[in-house]
């Protein structure tokens, strides 16, 4: 199993972070099979494409609440690391209080 669980929305409250605060959280080492996916489906060519983080973070965003660890953006990202059997992504983690 890739993820410790597939989700599908947000269960933890609205935090309206922008992509400057996301920048400020330093990225660490996160076990794929330690998340819990927002989203229950992926566009390929997301998944596909070679400049795929040319517009965006290079770091998926996780959120961490109430003990769990909610991939919030970044589902390209992991399962391509699971493509290339890296157990390991580099994320920045918001913690919620909850």
């Amino acid at each position: 199993m890739i993820f410790k669980r597939v989700g599908d929305g947000k269960p933890y409250p609205e935090h309206d972070t922008a992509q400057r605060d996301w920048a400020q959280l330093p990225p660490h080492p996160v076990r794929l099979d330690q998340l819990v996916t927002t989203k229950r489906t992926l566009d390929l060519d997301t998944l596909l494409a070679e400049d795929s983080t040319y517009y965006g973070d290079l770091f998926a965003h996780v959120v961490e609440w109430k003990g769990e660890l909610y991939l919030e953006d970044g589902l390209h990202r992991a399962l391509r690391a699971a493509l290339h059997q890296r157990m390991v992504l580099h994320a920045r983690v918001l913690r919620l209080d909850g």
